[in-house]
């Protein structure tokens, strides 16, 4: 099977895996708690986004990675986890922690969406093995995190106690 359409399945089926066990197990979980909460967890869960910056270290990722695609993924994940980081430093300080959420997410959102545009105009599926160790990433990080961005979206932008 050629790489691209491994990819493209690894892809499909990571959102799948996640929305599954999203709706089952942590869904249920933030819903019960109250709003500034659960907020924090998914800052806490985007403040791991540093990891990206491994698209950037060589012998972890493959040296024909397209240059254009692996930095702007890299400091864009680097940008949403210094702003998810801030949010939970703020979280006592509840205008400064809502503009935190908002900037992580907006910034985090953006940065995944334009990393999807990246990869595919820099033909990212049919040099995945490029990706090297970080391969898991996409596969398994990114559809996590798009899921909980969408989530905090809607919570920011519903009524409280809705």
């Amino acid at each position: 099977m050629p790489p691209e359409i491994l990819f493209v399945i690894h892809l499909v089926l990571g959102y799948a895996a996640w929305l599954l066990c999203f709706s089952v197990y942590i869904l249920p979980r933030l819903r019960s708690m109250g709003r500034v909460e659960a907020h924090r967890a998914i800052a806490t869960l985007h403040s791991f986004r540093f990891f990206g910056l491994v698209f950037l270290l060589p012998g972890v990722v493959g040296p024909h990675l397209p240059a254009g695609f692996a930095a702007f993924a890299a400091y864009g994940d680097l940008a949403t986890g210094l702003l998810a980081m801030l949010a939970l430093l703020t979280v006592r300080i509840r205008p400064l922690f809502w503009l935190f959420v908002v900037a992580f997410n907006f910034v985090g959102a953006a940065d995944l969406i334009l990393d999807y545009y990246h990869a595919i105009h820099a033909g990212l599926p049919q040099l995945a093995g490029q990706l090297g160790a970080a391969y898991a990433i996409p596969i398994v990080y990114v559809p996590l995190l798009m899921i909980t961005h969408f989530v905090a979206f809607y919570w920011l932008v519903r009524p409280a106690g809705l």
